[in-house]
């Protein structure tokens, strides 16, 4: 298997009950082709359900009550189990505490939620009662990004449920309970599958490459690239999905020449390689679809690439940017 095949993340769940929604996510991630694997689930409740079942199904528990404890301080031993289970990311699944914002941060974009209304409705608690005393015609759940501000991380999957005649607030919760378990798996296999999705990447390096001043794409060799503006333009990157018959999906950047690029395939040779057709001309193949990518590395890259083929009107002006 290459060294950059997909590998399964390794996901920490966190929870504070029954957890019917970690039970979901284990089994969803043990089917073929799974992007995640359940490393550790923990809770601040010892009693909590959810442990007995991670534990007979082999997984690793830890547990730690947060009473007597300041927040930060709970939050700090959750984090180093989490970090001592190797996981890449956290999933809240009925974890009932509020988390410090430090904490938060230091997982920022690698932490999901879920929440039992169509967000941004009903923040908070008694959502489904709420939705019943405002008249909704449904209710439903959703999959966000975990924030500082109480469930208002970026939305990443819902699903909507009928509220029907004399419906009640246990009623909706059963039909969203079953809503939940379905979407949960599914926004989490896709959120951390991304990284090795072709299309995902693309638009990532498309979005970065087009912010570089008078920076336009135009199809090369048959995949995207992009090069300074105007007739006498150019490239200044490429998009490599697995072209050539290489494994890799890549960002394709101009270095100053086959010793710098044979430099940095040595010192690197996870994150560097030297594309086919392009490595004659001294252009490094800087991969992707990999764990642990830094997209500062690839600005960088971008930046650097860009300042090797602009013109000198347009360079001067970052020139100078930089000195600020």
């Amino acid at each position: 298997m290459p060294d950059n095949a997909p590998q399964a993340a390794k996901v920490a769940v966190l929870i504070s009950g029954a957890g019917t929604n970690m039970a979901a996510l284990l089994y969803a991630s043990r089917l073929p082709g799974a992007a995640y694997e359940i490393v550790l689930v923990a809770s601040n409740k010892p009693e909590a359900e959810g442990l007995k079942l991670a534990e007979a199904e082999g997984i690793a528990t830890f547990t730690h009550s947060h009473r007597g404890m300041e927040r930060a301080a709970h939050d700090a031993v959750m984090e180093e189990a989490v970090r001592k289970s190797g996981a890449e990311y956290i999933v809240l699944a009925g974890y009932m505490r509020i988390l410090s914002p430090e904490f938060v941060e230091r997982w920022k974009g690698r932490m999901l939620n879920i929440h039992p209304s169509l967000l941004p409705k009903y923040k908070g608690l008694d959502t489904h009662q709420r939705a019943l005393d405002a008249g909704d015609a449904e209710a439903g759940v959703s999959v966000h990004l975990v924030t500082s501000e109480l469930d208002a991380g970026e939305v990443l999957g819902q699903i909507a449920v009928p509220i029907c005649k004399d419906d009640t607030a246990d009623n909706i919760e059963a039909r969203v309970r079953l809503a939940e378990h379905q979407l949960y798996p599914r926004v989490v296999n896709d959120y951390v599958g991304r990284i090795y999705d072709a299309g995902w990447l693309l638009d990532q390096v498309r979005e970065r490459a087009l912010q570089l001043p008078e920076a336009e794409e135009r199809e090369s060799h048959g995949a995207p690239g992009w090069r300074t503006g105007g007739k006498s333009g150019k490239f200044f990157a490429h998009f490599n999905n697995q072209h050539h018959g290489e494994t890799h999906i890549a960002l394709l950047a101009k270095t100053s020449g086959q010793d710098e690029m044979q430099a940095l395939i040595e010192n690197a040779p996870e994150a560097f390689f030297r594309p086919a057709y392009y490595g004659a001309s001294g252009w490094v193949g800087l991969i992707l679809n990999r764990p642990g990518l830094d997209w500062d590395q690839v600005d960088h890259w971008l930046q650097r690439s860009w300042r090797a083929v602009a013109p000198k009107r347009l360079t001067k002006l970052l020139d100078i940017a930089d000195e600020f």
